[in-house]
């Protein structure tokens, strides 16, 4: 991959190193999950200190528009363009029931919504994509007694890429932490998301058909079975602290 960056000429160096930055991106047709150049390469074609980049990649970080892999790279989490319009995001980062439960009232807005869209608006190439990533889901989960927490995300990736509307996919990038926090047995269950395993299919079967009020449906019961997840593990808990203070 070559490079089409040119030299920074301009008294705002930082705004003018994040549009050089997308300028790279879209020139090059990077989508999430493609790795950018090391920051000397950029601080090389930018005429600019590698500090000056790396300070711009750790804005887009916050952002969540960029992941920084230990030992791997950049990678670029949402689409870019000149024109977006950034809009921090002030999220809950507890463990705790209530903290999970914001988070899940969220992830039932957008998932029921995206599914909609996606059934709506899916090509027969995107129902092929997100069927890929939900293969890919299937196998793992099977192989690793449920452990599937990077497909999974990507198979959810898919459907809110599908619905069309690029602000799905860059808001669904800033909350991956939260997210994945889904897949970390909160609240002690073990086999927590276990129980959302199948809606994954059925959900993609009501896209596949070009169903929007069953793909509205299934995401709603997936969302469900992790909401009882949730209940339960707090139940258990307070079950453990009244024995422990018995």
């Amino acid at each position: 991959m070559s490079p089409i960056l040119s030299p920074v000429h301009t008294p705002s160096r930082d705004d003018a190193v994040l549009h050089a930055l997308v300028d790279f991106v879209t020139g090059e047709g990077l989508t999430p999950g493609d790795r950018l150049p090391t920051e000397r390469v950029l601080a090389e074609h930018l005429k600019v200190s590698r500090t000056t980049v790396r300070e711009a990649l750790t804005r887009w970080q916050e952002l969540g528009l960029v992941e920084r892999r230990q030992g791997s790279g950049t990678y670029l989490k949402a689409a870019v363009t000149r024109n977006m319009l950034h809009l921090p995001l002030t999220l809950p980062s507890g463990n705790d029931f209530n903290s999970l439960m914001h988070t899940l009232e969220i992830r039932r807005g957008l998932e029921a919504e995206a599914a909609v869209l996606s059934a709506e608006r899916a090509s027969d190439e995107d129902i092929a994509f997100i069927e890929q990533k939900l293969i890919k889901m299937e196998e793992a989960f099977h192989a690793r007694h449920g452990m599937s927490a990077d497909e999974d995300w990507d198979f959810h990736l898919a459907v809110f890429r599908t619905s069309g509307n690029p602000l799905f996919e860059q808001i669904i990038a800033a909350m991956y932490e939260m997210f994945h926090r889904f897949w970390e047995h909160p609240l002690g269950v073990r086999d927590f998301g276990h129980a959302s395993f199948p809606y994954h299919r059925t959900l993609f079967n009501a896209i596949a058909a070009r169903d929007p009020i069953g793909a509205r449906a299934e995401a709603l019961k997936l969302i469900a079975t992790v909401e009882d997840d949730l209940k339960r593990g707090a139940a258990n808990l307070k079950k453990q602290n009244k024995k422990s203070q018995a």
